[in-house]
């Protein structure tokens, strides 16, 4: 073979070498940029959900405060829930973000505080319906039982929150 063609083909082994290693790297380049695209989605989504939560937790907890005494402000009461309401609704809002943005298993850890939550939230309504009633004969045990359920809660939202932790520390 004379020095000319060996020449052409080192060239065009050299090139679609070069082609090939631009290719890959590319891909790589545009995976990595999209991975992190990703988590920084699934981040702002999981942080949404956690403070639409946290607000909402605060003014359950104006209900539960207002409903202390003996015989509780109906009005303020019945004020506090329907702020209680609103918020409410922003933690669903925010829980269709993080069922879109993934994965299963923050899915199953946001069903999970749902659930939890749905149980406190249970326990509040029963106290202002009995308030509304001026029925305080359950009060000390469904104080008891909202206790529980708050802890039941807080473990639940401590779970999702080491749910995120895991899914945004790795690259899926």
């Amino acid at each position: 073979m004379d020095a000319g063609l060996a020449a052409v083909l080192g060239a065009v082994v050299g090139s679609l070498a070069a082609l090939g290693a631009a290719i890959v790297s590319g891909r790589v380049a545009a995976r990595s940029q999209f991975d992190q695209w990703r988590r920084q989605h699934r981040r702002e989504a999981y942080a949404s959900y956690l403070s639409a939560l946290h607000d909402r937790d605060v003014a359950m907890d104006a209900i539960f405060e207002v409903l202390r005494p003996h015989q509780p402000d109906l009005q303020s009461v019945d004020e506090k829930v329907q702020a209680f309401i609103a918020l409410a609704r922003e933690v669903h809002r925010a829980a269709e973000v993080v069922v879109i943005e993934g994965p299963s298993a923050m899915v199953r850890a946001a069903d999970d505080v749902a659930r939890a939550s749905g149980g406190l939230s249970d326990v509040m309504q029963r106290m202002v319906k009995n308030a509304h009633a001026g029925d305080s004969s359950h009060k000390t045990a469904d104080i008891a039982l909202a206790t529980e359920r708050e802890r039941v809660l807080y473990q639940a939202v401590k779970s999702f929150r080491s749910a995120a932790r895991d899914v945004l520390g790795s690259p899926n």
